[in-house]
C-alpha cells in the first residue's frame, strides 16, 4: 500500500516539474514577439482494481468496481493561439498579423512557420527575420506584375532599385472650360500643362491652349511641346488646329468634326516631338467623373501625361495583403514583391522548434500557403508587432499552485515511509 502512494507521488512530482517547467518558459517568453504561452493538461495513471462490478440481485443490489488510483501524467501541453496586443513600432519592415496564420520563413534549408514580424532587410537586399531565416512569397516582374500561383522564393528588395524611363503615349483631358456663347470680342483662352515624358525619360512640357471660337459653345485647341532638343514643337498645323464643340448643356459634343462616342474619343497630333512614338489625347466618356464639360463658374481644367522619367527607390510599404510597394524618386509606385502567409487545419500541433520558429506535425496538418485576408488567412499591420500573450498574473499564481501541489506531494513521501516503517516494526 505504501509502495503504491510513494509512485503516485512520486509520478505527481514529476508532472510538477514538468508544470512548472512550462510556467518558468511561459514567463522567460513574456516579451517575446508572437509568442503564444503553453498550458500544461493533465490525467491520471491506469487505476488498480481491487475488486471488480457485480450486476444487482433478485435478492440484493449490485457492487461498484473499487479501484486505486496510481498517479498523474502530463497528457498535453496546448499551445494558447490567442492573439497578443499590439505594439506600434512605426518601423516600415515591422509587420503583425490580425488574425489565423503564419509567416512563411526559410531557415537552414528547411520551411517554417512563425508570427514573429520583426523583419529587416539583409545585406543580400532579403527580407529576413529576426533569427537569421528569410521570408518568403512571390516576387514581382520587371513591370510590377505578382505571380501568387507559383511556389513562395526568397523575397528580394534591391537597395537602389531602378525603373525605366517610359515615353508618354497619350495626354487625358478632363475638368471645365468657362461657358462660351461666342463672338468676336474678348475671346476666352485657356492653358493648362502636361508633363510628358519622351523615350530617354527627359520632361517635355506640352501646353494645350482653348481659344473660344466666334461660334458659341466651340473651343479651338492648340498644343506646343517644349522639347530639349529642338526647342517648342507645334503639335497641329497652326491652320488646322481641331475644333472642340459643346452642348447647350455643357457636355463634350464633338472633338474635331467627330461626335463623341459612349466610350470617349482619342485624338492624335498632327506631328509628334522627337522621342515620341505616339502622342494622343484623350477625351473621357460624357458620364465619366472626369469629363470634360463647359459651364459657368470656376475653371478646372487638367491635364494628365502617362509615362515617367527614370527613378530610384526611395521608400516602400506593406498593404494588408502583403504586397510590397515601392515608391521612386520619379514619382511612381510600384508592386515590388507580395509576402505568403500559411495556415494549418490544427495550428495547435504545430512543433517549436526554438528561434520563435515552428514547424508542421502529423497532427497540424500541411501549410495552405496563400494571400493574406484570403482562405482564412489573416491580414498584415505595417509598422505594428504582436506581442506576445502570456499573461504574467496568471503564471504566477500557477507558480503558487505548483509550490503548493509540490509540498503536498512530499508530505504524501514522508507520511509513505513512516507508514511503511511501523508496518515493518509491527
Amino acid at each position: 500500500m505504501a509502495t503504491r502512494s510513494l509512485i503516485a507521488a512520486v509520478s505527481a512530482i514529476a508532472a510538477e516539474q514538468s508544470y512548472l517547467q512550462e510556467t518558468g518558459s511561459n514567463i522567460a517568453n513574456s516579451s517575446t514577439i508572437g509568442y503564444k504561452q503553453g498550458e500544461v493538461q493533465f490525467s491520471d495513471l491506469l487505476s488498480e482494481q481491487i475488486t471488480g462490478a457485480t450486476a444487482p440481485t433478485a435478492g440484493g443490489g449490485g457492487i461498484n468496481p473499487v479501484a486505486i488510483g496510481s498517479g498523474v501524467r502530463v497528457a498535453s501541453v496546448s499551445t494558447d493561439l490567442a492573439e497578443g496586443t499590439l505594439e506600434t513600432t512605426g518601423i516600415q519592415t515591422d509587420v503583425a498579423i490580425t488574425g489565423s496564420g503564419y509567416l512563411v520563413v526559410q531557415q537552414g534549408g528547411q520551411q517554417y512557420y512563425t508570427r514573429d514580424g520583426s523583419l529587416t532587410v539583409d545585406a543580400n537586399d532579403e527580407l529576413t527575420t529576426a533569427s537569421g531565416g528569410t521570408v518568403l512569397g512571390w516576387q514581382a516582374t520587371s513591370t510590377g506584375t505578382i505571380t501568387t500561383s507559383t511556389g513562395v522564393t526568397p523575397i528580394s528588395i534591391p537597395n537602389g532599385k531602378t525603373i525605366g524611363a517610359v515615353a508618354t503615349t497619350s495626354i487625358s483631358l478632363s475638368g471645365n472650360l468657362p461657358a462660351w456663347k461666342g463672338g468676336t470680342t474678348t475671346q476666352p483662352s485657356v492653358t493648362v500643362t502636361a508633363l510628358a515624358y519622351d523615350s530617354l525619360g527627359n520632361s517635355v512640357p506640352v501646353l494645350l491652349t482653348f481659344t473660344g471660337a466666334k461660334t458659341a459653345d466651340t473651343w479651338k485647341l492648340t498644343a506646343v511641346a517644349k522639347t530639349p532638343v529642338k526647342g517648342t514643337v507645334k503639335l497641329f498645323a497652326t491652320t488646322a488646329a481641331p475644333l472642340v464643340v459643346f452642348s447647350t448643356k455643357g457636355a463634350l459634343k464633338k472633338v474635331n468634326g467627330v461626335t463623341l462616342p459612349a466610350g470617349g474619343y482619342t485624338l492624335a497630333v498632327t506631328t509628334k516631338p522627337t522621342g515620341f512614338t505616339k502622342l494622343d489625347l484623350k477625351f473621357p466618356p460624357v458620364t465619366s467623373n472626369t469629363a470634360l464639360t463647359q459651364f459657368a463658374g470656376q475653371t478646372t481644367l487638367l491635364a494628365k501625361a502617362n509615362g515617367n522619367a527614370a527613378g530610384t527607390l526611395v521608400s516602400y510599404s506593406i498593404g494588408s495583403d502583403g504586397v510590397i510597394t515601392g515608391t521612386f524618386s520619379n514619382g511612381e509606385a510600384t508592386p515590388l514583391a507580395q509576402i505568403a502567409l500559411a495556415s494549418f487545419t490544427n495550428p495547435s500541433g504545430l512543433l517549436n522548434v526554438g528561434a520563435n520558429l515552428l514547424g508542421p506535425s502529423a497532427n497540424s496538418g500541411q501549410p495552405a500557403i496563400g494571400i493574406a485576408g484570403t482562405g482564412g488567412r489573416g491580414k498584415l499591420l505595417s509598422g505594428e508587432l504582436e506581442q506576445s500573450n502570456v499573461t504574467l498574473a496568471q503564471q504566477l499564481t500557477n507558480l503558487i499552485t505548483a509550490e503548493q501541489a509540490y509540498v503536498a506531494d512530499t508530505k504524501v513521501i514522508s507520511t509513505s515511509q513512516a507508514v511503511s516503517n511501523a508496518l515493518e516494526q509491527a
